[in-house]
């Protein structure tokens, strides 16, 4: 059992570990909100905000100054909430921005530009000469007003890598603390990820952040790969909250690095299912029932083979223990329910009847089941009553 368990975590025998921590920078109050039907209050705000730091979160993108008068007060109040973790946000590649972001007393600015083609052709309508010079400017102007600065390359992933090294290499000469690799359109693989990554780590003198999108459901293994390759700071979003399909999910970033990687990542992982329900309730979106971690399912067991194991050892079926996320796995009930789980809710009710007395419950469970779906604890007292009435069990 050493084998595969560690610190309440089963692993598999191939994953490779890893000791180097990388930065988590939660973009749910920026790109979180931009999901459609999505917008915070300038209280929700400085709520999520504080529920992050008390998480662990050292770096928070807390939004994007030039959307509107009311972002620039909210970015302006999470700002002022914050005592520990490092408030960085959104600016194009615009002095304009940059002055915007300094009334809100952030501590640093990511500062962005399209680099691919379609996006210069289409978007900005400039060449790649003339959005450089743009991002050269504002790069050295925040850090002139000292500025932490991030410069991250929109659409990296759809852009020729010499651009992209010609892009990172002058903004590093500019100033810039950290290059970002913007996987825009969620469109790169995780081999094609950690290629990007690697060539980029090993040409330039400043750490790389990655923030990828979920249009390919890839933006967890992405930010893995880029991580695996060298990059120090990910960008990830509680419950993948983001334009379209989403971000990276903190929860499952962080899930998968200590427990996959065995990093120490620094947070305080029995708060994320909290800091999960807390977006949730305030965005209006729940997460669907087989999300990772988060997830009303993930730890909620029904069939019959996969109950009688877990209530033996939970590793059987559960990769990490519930109580690392300060949650408690539930035993459900219906049709592909076993004898071990009806014993052990009959235990639960200081029952103990005979075999053949159990395997009649059973049979009224899994009919039940059949007819209602799943099946509460509850349920199965009530049929056990029943049942135990009819045999002319004593409950006593």
């Amino acid at each position: 059992m050493r084998d595969i368990e560690l610190r309440g975590v089963a692993t598999s025998l191939f994953n490779e570990k890893f000791s180097r921590r990388p930065t988590l920078y939660d973009t749910t109050l920026r790109d979180g909100e931009q999901t459609p039907g999505v917008s915070f209050e300038v209280d929700e705000k400085v709520e999520v905000a504080l529920k992050l730091e008390e998480c662990g979160l050292r770096e928070i993108e807390v939004g994007f100054p030039a959307v509107s008068d009311e972002e620039m007060i909210a970015v302006r109040e999470v700002c002022k909430s914050l005592s520990e973790a490092r408030a960085l946000c959104l600016c194009r590649a615009l002095r304009s921005d940059v002055d915007l972001a300094l009334k809100c007393d952030v501590d640093g600015v990511i500062v962005f530009i399209p680099s691919s083609l379609i996006h210069l052709k289409w978007k900005l309508k400039l060449t790649a000469d003339e959005a450089l010079k743009c991002a050269v400017d504002v790069i050295s102007y925040a850090k002139s007003h000292g500025l932490f600065v991030q410069f991250t390359c929109e659409d990296a992933t759809r852009t020729p890598l010499s651009r992209l090294l010609e892009f990172y290499s002058k903004a590093i000469e500019a100033g810039a603390d950290r290059i970002g690799v913007a996987d825009t359109a969620g469109c790169i693989t995780p081999t094609g990820m950690k290629r990007l990554v690697s060539q980029l780590s090993s040409r330039l003198s400043k750490p790389i952040a990655v923030h990828c999108h979920n249009d390919f459901g890839l933006a967890t293994a992405n930010t893995l790969a880029a991580y695996e390759a060298g990059a120090s700071a990910l960008s990830v979003s509680v419950n993948g909250l983001g334009e379209r399909c989403g971000n990276a999910p903190l929860e499952e970033v962080a899930l998968a690095l200590r427990c996959l990687y065995g990093v120490d990542v620094d947070l305080k992982l029995e708060k994320l299912v909290e800091l999960s329900r807390l977006v949730a309730e305030i965005s209006g979106l729940t997460p669907w029932p087989l999300k990772p971690i988060v997830g009303s399912n993930a730890f909620s067991h029904e069939s019959g083979i996969h109950v009688a194991a877990v209530l033996e050892n939970p590793f059987t079926y559960e990769p990490y223990s519930p109580s690392m996320i300060g949650v408690e796995r539930r035993i459900l009930f219906g049709k592909h329910s076993g004898l071990k789980a009806v014993q052990h809710a009959l235990r639960l009710m200081g029952l103990n009847p005979p075999r053949n007395v159990a395997e009649k419950v059973l049979e009224e469970v899994k009919r039940e089941g059949l007819r209602r779906g799943v099946l509460t604890l509850d349920d199965v007292k009530a049929i056990a009553s029943r049942v135990l009435e009819e045999q002319g069990v004593d409950r006593g």
